[in-house]
Parts: structure tokens; C-alpha cells; sequence
């Protein structure tokens, strides 16, 4: 007859039971059918926000004759680029994507510029009535364009930059930096007092603070806003409209919503044109992919 110790059985069974429970704690197996349903919602809306990318893609590169005869879902037989060539030398589309860069571009710099300095005062330099700025900041980005377009309109005329890339620019920048300024702010609202009374100490003053230790540690969120700044830009249709009615200042989504009347009887061009509006945006995105998500990761850290 043998006696067991009952301490050695227990420790043998607290032993036995872990791996149960960390199966029990392990999040693949606790995500279940419902987080594999999720994946599949998430998978199957981004299929459709791909589709008309696509759709522009196979026929902007088909031929009009087997557009007529298999539609629009048919992969091209062969690759014809006569209706993009067309297309580019019609609207002279070097020029507009110029000007879109060009636009696209400066906004993105000038409201990041104003949003990092407008935040510092607010975020760090704690202005009174730092809750209604906020406010007013809100209703910038919040407000129609449609309710602003006319007080612009006779604002840019009056001082001479109507019809002009600089109006423009610091029209939708000065737009932009409202949103900037009220997502940095809650950045900076939150930023360790620690460090800016040490560089006081040290003698920094507000500019010395700013460039060398608030501006390196926004970096990651700067780089976000300059991202969605240029994104959001080249997307812009209704203000270059208004600002820019001659064609040598049109930017590439104003002459493709102007001349897409001409090709309503041409498929095949249309897609060519829209597909050439898409793509510098979508080859910015992929170009700066890897900054977008590193900033935001790092944002969520901090």
C-alpha cells in the first residue's frame, strides 16, 4: 500500500490544468466563427471598394469593339492604349497633373505648417478660452464648402488671386489646417510638461522648443497629416472648380468632371481618363504606406 503525498498531487494537478487554461486564454481559439465572420465583412467590403478600380483598369486598356461585344466585365483580349493616348493628348494631361502635384503638394506642407503652429499655442501655450477655439477650429472642417464657396470667391477676387495656383493653395490649406489643428491639439493637450520645463530651464525659448523637441516627436503624426492633406487635395473638385475656370489652371479631377461629357458614348476612353485621374493618387498612397501606418502605429503608442 502506497501513500501519496496530497501537496505533490495537487502541484500535479495545477500543473495539468495550465495548458486548459491558457488554450481557454488563447485569442485565435477564443476568436471563434464570430471574428472569422468579421474578417469575411472586412474582406468582402474591401472587394467592393476595389471594383471600380478595376472595372476602370480592364477597360481603360480594352478595345472599343470588344467592349460592345463582351461588356464590361470581360478581360481585354489584347491591350489597346489608343484611348488613353487620346485622352492624354486631348485635355493635355501633362499639364493638369503638374498642376495637381503642384496644388497637392504645397497645400499639404502649408497646412501641416499652420496646423503644428496653431496646436503649440493652443495644445502647449494653454490660450484662454483654449475650449472655444477648439470649437471654431471644429466648425472650419465641419461646415458645407458650398456655404463658404461665394465669401471666397469675392475674398480671392478682391485681393487679386482668383484664377490663380496660389489662391488656391492657400484657400484649401488654411481649410485643412482646421482639422490639423484640432487633431494635434489633443497631441500637444497631452504633452509631457516635464520636458518643456527642463528646456526652460536650459534657457530654450518657445521657437527653440518647438523645432527641437515638439517637432521631432510629431514627426509620425505630421507625416499622417501630410498624407491625408495631399490625399484629400488631389481628390478636391468643388473649390478648384469655382477658383480655377481657365483650363491651363485646372487640376486633374476638374478637367476629368468637365470633359467626362464628351466621352458618354465612348466607354472605353472614359475609363481611360478616370483611371488616368486615379492612379498618381493611388501610387502616393502606396509610396508613403509604410510612413502612414508607422505614424499612426507610433501615434497610438505615445
Amino acid at each position: 500500500m502506497t501513500i501519496t503525498n496530497p501537496e505533490r498531487r495537487i502541484s500535479q494537478n495545477s500543473r495539468s490544468s495550465k495548458p486548459s487554461v491558457a488554450r481557454e486564454n488563447n485569442p485565435i481559439r477564443r476568436r471563434g466563427v464570430s471574428g472569422w465572420v468579421i474578417v469575411g465583412v472586412l474582406f468582402f467590403c474591401a472587394l467592393l471598394m476595389l471594383f471600380p478600380f478595376w472595372l476602370a483598369l480592364i477597360n481603360g486598356f480594352k478595345p472599343a469593339s470588344q467592349y460592345m461585344e463582351s461588356g464590361p466585365l470581360a478581360l481585354p483580349n489584347s491591350l489597346d492604349f489608343s484611348s488613353l493616348v487620346s485622352f492624354w493628348k486631348g485635355v493635355n494631361f501633362n499639364e493638369k497633373l503638374l498642376n495637381s502635384v503642384l496644388i497637392s503638394g504645397s497645400v499639404a506642407l502649408l497646412a501641416v505648417v499652420l496646423s503644428l503652429l496653431s496646436s503649440f499655442a493652443v495644445g502647449i501655450g494653454r490660450i484662454k478660452g483654449r475650449i472655444w477655439v477648439l470649437a471654431i477650429f471644429m466648425l472650419g472642417f465641419t461646415i458645407p464648402q458650398e456655404a463658404l464657396v461665394y465669401p471666397l470667391f469675392l475674398l480671392t477676387r478682391e485681393l487679386g488671386l482668383y484664377d490663380t495656383k496660389l489662391g488656391v493653395i492657400i484657400v484649401i490649406a488654411v481649410l485643412q489646417s482646421a482639422f490639423g489643428t484640432y487633431m494635434l491639439s489633443s497631441v500637444l493637450g497631452s504633452f509631457p510638461v516635464e520636458i518643456l520645463e527642463a528646456a526652460k530651464i536650459d534657457g530654450a525659448n518657445r521657437w527653440r522648443m518647438l523645432w527641437s523637441i515638439v517637432f521631432p516627436l510629431t514627426k509620425p503624426t505630421l507625416s499622417v497629416l501630410v498624407t491625408f492633406f495631399f490625399i484629400w487635395t488631389w481628390n478636391e473638385f468643388f473649390l478648384p472648380m469655382v477658383l480655377l475656370p481657365s483650363a491651363g489652371n485646372q487640376t486633374v479631377s476638374v478637367s476629368l468632371g468637365a470633359l467626362s461629357g464628351q466621352y458618354t458614348s465612348s466607354p472605353t476612353a472614359l475609363a481611360a481618363a478616370s483611371l488616368a485621374g486615379i492612379l498618381p493618387a493611388f501610387i502616393f498612397f502606396l509610396l508613403f504606406q509604410r510612413t502612414l501606418m508607422r505614424g499612426v502605429t507610433l501615434g497610438a503608442v505615445k
